[in-house]
Order: C-alpha cells, then sequence, then structure tokens
C-alpha cells in the first residue's frame, strides 16, 4: 500500500474539493465567456481584454482567474503526493512541470491588469502574451507525462487513470485550435476545465489508491531505476 494515513487523506481530500471547484469554474466561465458574453460584445477582438468591455470587470475576471489558477496547483500538488502517478522520475517531472505551468498562468492573469486597455500588436500585450504562451507548453508537457506516468504506475485501474494524460491531450488540441479558430479559445478552456474536473474527481474519490495492482507488473530493477532522487520531488513535498 502506498504509506497514508487518515490525516494525509483528509488533506488530499480536501486539496481535492479545492481541485474540483476550480476546475469547474473554469469550466462554467470558459462556456459563458464564448457562448454569452463574447457574441454580445461591441469591443472589438483587437483589444487585450477582449471580450470584456468594462476595465473594471476585466480586472476582477483576472485576479479571479488568478485565484482559480491557484486552487488548480494546489490540487496538482496533491495529486503528485497521493503517488496515484507512482513515484518514477517521470511522475515527479511531469507533476512539477504541470504545477509550473499554472503557475505561469496565474502570473499571466496577473500581469494582464496593467495591460487591460493595450491592443494585441502592442509590445506589452506580446511580452504577455508571450507569458501565456509559454504557460501553455509547460502544461501540456507536464500533463502529458504525468498521463503517461499514471498509465504506467497501474496505481488507478478504472477510468481515473486516463484523466491525467486526457488533460495533456486536450491541451496540446487547444494549442492547434486557437492558432485555427482564435475565437474558440474561450470554450476551448472550458473544456480544459471539464477535464480537470475529471481528474480532480478521480483524486477525490481515490485519494489514497493501492499499489497492490502493480506489485506484479513491475519488477524491483524498474522500481529501483524509476525512483526519484531529487529533493524536489512533487514540489518540495
Amino acid at each position: 500500500m502506498v504509506p497514508t494515513n487518515d490525516s494525509q487523506i483528509r488533506r488530499t481530500r480536501r486539496a481535492a474539493m479545492a481541485f474540483i471547484g476550480a476546475a469547474a469554474v473554469t469550466a462554467v466561465a470558459g462556456a459563458v465567456l464564448q457562448f454569452g458574453l463574447q457574441p454580445a460584445t461591441e469591443l472589438s477582438d483587437d483589444m487585450w481584454r477582449y471580450p470584456w468591455s468594462s476595465s473594471g470587470a476585466f480586472v476582477a475576471f483576472s485576479l479571479f482567474s488568478a485565484l482559480v489558477h491557484g486552487l488548480v496547483i494546489v490540487g496538482l500538488v496533491a495529486f503528485g503526493r497521493s503517488g496515484a502517478a507512482g513515484r518514477s522520475r517521470a511522475a515527479s517531472t511531469g507533476v512539477a512541470l504541470a504545477v509550473a505551468g499554472t503557475a505561469l498562468l496565474l502570473v499571466g492573469e496577473l500581469a494582464s491588469i496593467p495591460i487591460r486597455d493595450a491592443e494585441i500588436d502592442d509590445t506589452s500585450a506580446a511580452i504577455v502574451g508571450a507569458i501565456f504562451g509559454l504557460a501553455s507548453i509547460v502544461s501540456t508537457v507536464g500533463f502529458l507525462l504525468t498521463g503517461r506516468a499514471t498509465l504506467r504506475a497501474g496505481v488507478w485501474r478504472d477510468w481515473r487513470r486516463f484523466t491525467p494524460l486526457a488533460v495533456g491531450i486536450w491541451l496540446t488540441a487547444l494549442t492547434l485550435l486557437s492558432l485555427a479558430v482564435p475565437k474558440g479559445l474561450h470554450g476551448g478552456v472550458g473544456v480544459y476545465g471539464v477535464c480537470l474536473l475529471a481528474m480532480a474527481t478521480a483524486l477525490y474519490t481515490q485519494p489514497a489508491p493501492s499499489m497492490a495492482a502493480t506489485t506484479g507488473s513491475r519488477s524491483s530493477s524498474e522500481h529501483d531505476r524509476d525512483r526519484p532522487t531529487s529533493a524536489c520531488d512533487y514540489v518540495a513535498s
């Protein structure tokens, strides 16, 4: 069994609840922006804060979005510590990258506030856009690595084991979508929220997974080879 106790399970479930809330909000916000605010706005899509006509509303939403990203980070750290992705170097690297990418999204939200009146061709907008672009790449790689590690670990044996990889696959698709159909980005972020919600629900419903299913599938040499050696594993756990 993964070393655990009741207090660890409670901590993981509290973090998973925050993760669920953040994921659900992301899904709803994406849908509202795509199908509600975006069709109704009169603001030019050349403005950085598009589709928010109100500068004040954009500031409030950016601050709220930063908080949401922070809660996602809490959930990802709890996921890493739960052992659901195993204890391999690939798992720890994947979780760390997913956390780092989400942290960059948080930075991007806050950096958007001072440039809310900029146009997308302005230098300031290009810099903040680069932050979001880097965040997307780092997050995508992180979730893909985490998803692969989760599948290989075999700790989760049902639908749960596919949820981290689903996030990574959708982030890959979202990058292509945002390039091909920029105005579909908000809807794509909503689907990202749905994928996160599945992962968060998996963590809440199985916060301390059994390793029994994996003992026969991996040799001791593989286990020793994959054990993490860095003190930074799972974001300074």
